[in-house]
């Protein structure tokens, strides 16, 4: 049996935030299997590596026996969750909702056991809710405690619409917390707000408040915005196996620590081991693999990350890429650039005109992949490592 300060010591890792303070320990000191929620908005059909943060953490909670509630949101979902816009955010329709949660259940169950994992839908008892009880909820909470969060106040200073039905958010995900009775809400630190919402809220209704838990976003391919289908530095869970490993042993030396501890399940003292072997003299080349194969067999099979390690290698290796590669970071223009401009401001060719006579000769490769189209765009936020000919390297960030 796993003691308490065990727990702590990987319930904390990678943890931004736990509120109140020692209230983890508190909790667990409770001596039976706590009630943890997270909740999730069907707003897009596929998850990528940065959502697998907190269901990590879930998955943790999990294996110390604690019961995990899988939340999807559908009602809040119609509300459209402000959290971090300068603007409302559209409301989902019931049609998208509906296709969204079934991608999402089935991509969870790649991290989570799915007969230890509680899924639930928050309209169960939000539509039962009604009207009286809706404005019964509202009355526990004023428009000065609302007004501190830090988008509305930010909306609410520079004159920016703030729609009513926006305050609902956070009240109904707090109403979740009452109805789960939950022990502790886990949540990135852009949902600190609403998590601290749904202490106030347990309380008014008479129970102990929960416990807060934050993680933090992950940083995407570029080490610096947080990761983003939109601003094309993500790593897809549903990509092929290939690409996942590519993607993953594209990242910084530094990012990999940083993604040791968000998203690999290995203990902190294997973590530990393996930063002193590279400080020891070992090729952090090499610790990359491990990670990389880590994540692609969690998302396909350990077959399939053998074969896309093989793969990178004969690809990478046998191509004679050099261990140390040149950082460059290029500005884009309208959100991107063409293949070509971009080649030239990295100095990797001379014009534009080379560039299209190397592609013409197929001599220019990204991550190791040919381009063959000359109007080729690269997205603004993305990494890659881009080869002229032979001999010519750089791993260019597009801004």
């Amino acid at each position: 049996m796993t003691s308490i300060k065990e727990q702590i010591a990987e319930l904390s890792r990678g943890a931004d935030e736990i509120l109140p303070e020692g209230g983890l320990e508190e909790k667990l000191k409770l001596g039976r299997p706590l009630n943890i929620k997270v909740g999730f908005d069907p707003t897009a059909p596929d998850l990528h590596l940065g959502h697998t943060v907190v269901i990590n953490k879930m998955r943790q909670f999990q294996e110390y026996g604690h019961n995990v509630v899988f939340l999807i949101g559908d009602f809040t979902g119609m509300i459209g969750d402000p959290s971090g816009r300068n603007a409302t955010r559209p409301p989902l329709t019931p049609e998208q909702i509906e296709a969204n949660a079934t991608t999402y259940k089935e991509q969870v169950f790649k991290i989570l056991d799915p007969e230890k994992t509680i899924v639930d839908f928050n309209s169960r008892w939000l539509t039962e809710l009604g009207s009286p009880g809706l404005i019964k909820l509202a009355a526990r909470y004023t428009v000065a405690r609302m007004l501190e969060r830090d988008d509305f106040s930010k909306r609410f200073k520079a004159g920016q619409p703030i729609s009513i039905h926006e305050f609902l958010y956070p009240l109904a995900q707090a109403y979740d917390s009452v109805f789960l009775k939950t022990d502790v809400e886990l949540g990135g630190t852009d949902q600190k707000f609403n998590l601290l919402v749904g202490r106030t809220i347990q309380q008014a209704y008479g129970l102990e408040p929960q416990l807060v838990l934050t993680v933090p976003l992950l940083e995407g391919l570029d080490g610096v915005q947080k990761m983003s289908k939109s601003l094309g530095n993500y790593i897809g869970i549903t990509e092929p196996a290939g690409e996942i490993f590519g993607k993953l042993m594209s990242i910084s030396d530094e990012l990999m620590w940083r993604y040791f501890e968000l998203v690999s399940f290995r203990p902190l003292k294997e973590i530990e081991g393996l930063k002193t072997a590279v400080d020891e003299g070992r090729n952090p080349r090499d610790v990359k693999f491990e990670l990389a194969g880590e994540i692609v067999a969690r998302f396909h099979d350990q077959a399939a990350a053998e074969k896309a390690k093989a793969e990178f290698i004969s690809r990478f290796q046998k191509g004679a890429m050099p261990e140390e590669i040149e950082e460059i970071s290029v500005a884009s223009k309208d959100g991107g650039l063409g293949i070509a401009h971009l080649l030239k401001a990295a100095g990797l060719v001379a014009s534009n005109s080379e560039a299209f006579r190397m592609i013409r000769q197929g001599a220019v490769r990204i991550d190791g992949v040919l381009v063959a189209d000359r109007e080729t765009v690269v997205d603004a936020g993305s990494t890659h490592v881009y080869q002229v000919g032979k001999r010519k390297f750089a791993r260019v960030h597009l801004t």
